[in-house]
Order: structure tokens, then C-alpha cells, then sequence
């Protein structure tokens, strides 16, 4: 079940990458979600997709400890 919500918020983050504050609020709730593991996962996916969107990197804040 965690790991269908993992790819779940992997294709929300893919959907709403084109609006900087509608991705920042879905990688909000994915931290609430998503078991710790997942959220080292979800790093790596981000940064993928900060690759390809630069201005994205806005959401990093959302990420550090």
C-alpha cells in the first residue's frame, strides 16, 4: 500500500511540475505522507525533475532536515 502512495505522488509531481507553487504544496503533503525511506527516494526524484524545470529548485526548502 505505502508503495502504490509513492508512485502516486511520483505522478502527481509529474503532473503539477509545470507550476512552481502547486508542486512546492504536493511536496509538501507527500513529507506528511510518505514513510522516511520513501521521502530519501523522493530527493533523488525531485532533483531528477529540477533537471529538466530549474525553477523548481524553490522547493529544495521543503526538503532539508
Amino acid at each position: 500500500m505505502a508503495r502504490a502512495m509513492f508512485e502516486y505522488t511520483k505522478t502527481v509531481l509529474r503532473k503539477v511540475s509545470f507550476d512552481v507553487s502547486l508542486f512546492c504544496k504536493e511536496v509538501q503533503k507527500a513529507l506528511q505522507r510518505l514513510l522516511p525511506y520513501e521521502i530519501e527516494e523522493l530527493k533523488v526524484f525531485i532533483d531528477s525533475l529540477i533537471t529538466q524545470n530549474p525553477e523548481l529548485n524553490q522547493c529544495l526548502i521543503y526538503l532539508k532536515p
